[in-house]
């Protein structure tokens, strides 16, 4: 590819033409702050946190720098004193929506939305305005979901999206009443989600949690270890949460190089793994039912044809 010069913040960078600000920046060391960006997704330029001050040819404008590509001679700054202002704007409406329960929210120390808020020094405050509606979905023993920390930055939609036959979730409505709706448009237990978790990975805030480790341990607590599942050959990365000796959860990692997670990697990992791993569910008919390792694992009809192999070798 064409070899091209631009300059970011002052600093003189050679790159390849058609590739992204965002991340041009962030392999020469300058963050950019952003809520809806991932590489591995379609870039969205939903958050408008990234955006930047763009000089090329004469002409200035400011657009996001996740979806804006390089071309020589461009000048970008991504820190003036407008752009500073325009994104505080942003996280102060962010914050307006919010619940204010950091303190106990589970993605507590985790949180793109905490950590950015901090950085730029937005601060929860009291308003007569609209709030997100609180709506929770509970069908479900592996995922949370909380309509009121749903920023709608879009990313469980695409990686959700990824695997063809799953695509459960979905933009609904519109304006300040959009939301995230599954593919039978009520709740987790109703759908054909699979609770493989993929949306929950990669979720900036505590719209989406890992039900499970809920109220057990929260990231900034845990020593972490990362760990392959065995059941096929993806070999999905998940997290083993330890305290004090004990490992106490797993959550799934974002699944990368195609790998596509899923439940029965994930009670696998669980059962290998936790010392105490709390009772697996199945779903239903429109629920989860309380069911035994044997069958969440797939052991049941193996474990059944050793016992009759092993009959008829005593016969």
């Amino acid at each position: 590819m064409t070899d091209i010069t631009i300059k970011i913040d002052g600093k003189e960078i050679q790159t390849q033409k058609d590739r992204f600000i965002l991340e041009v920046a962030r392999e020469n060391g300058i963050d950019i702050p952003s809520l809806c960006y991932d590489p591995d997704l379609e870039k969205f330029g939903g958050c408008r946190l990234c955006i930047v001050e763009i000089t090329n040819r004469g002409w200035t404008k400011i657009d996001t720098a996740c979806s804006t590509r390089v071309a020589d001679g461009m000048e970008i700054n991504t820190k003036s004193e407008e752009i500073i202002k325009k994104r505080r704007a942003i996280l102060q409406l962010l914050l307006d929506s919010h619940p204010n329960d950091c303190l106990t929210c589970q993605k507590a120390g985790a949180c793109d939305l905490q950590k950015y808020a901090y950085e730029y020094d937005v601060k929860f405050r009291d308003h007569d305005g609209a709030k997100r509606e609180k709506v929770y979905d509970l069908s479900s023993p592996y995922i949370l979901k909380d309509n009121a920390k749903c920023i709608l930055c879009g990313k469980c939609v695409q990686i959700c999206g990824q695997i063809e036959e799953r695509s459960i979730l979905s933009f609904a409505d519109r304006g300040y009443d959009a939301y995230i709706a599954l593919d039978l448009g009520k709740d987790f237990a109703h759908s054909y989600c699979i609770s493989c978790n993929r949306c929950v990975s990669i979720c900036p805030v505590g719209a989406l949690i890992d039900k499970r480790s809920l109220g057990k341990i929260r990231s900034f607590e845990s020593e972490k270890k990362t760990v392959k599942c065995k059941v096929c050959e993806f070999g999905c990365n998940f997290e083993v949460h330890s305290k004090n000796g004990e490992n106490i959860a797993v959550t799934a990692k974002k699944p990368s190089s195609g790998r596509p997670l899923c439940l029965k990697g994930r009670m696998m990992t669980e059962l290998m793994f936790l010392d105490n791993p709390d009772t697996p569910y199945m779903k239903g008919a429109g629920e989860f039912i309380e069911s035994n390792w044997l069958t969440v694992t797939g052991f049941k009809n193996i474990v059944k044809k050793i016992e009759k192999v092993d009959a008829k070798k005593g016969e």
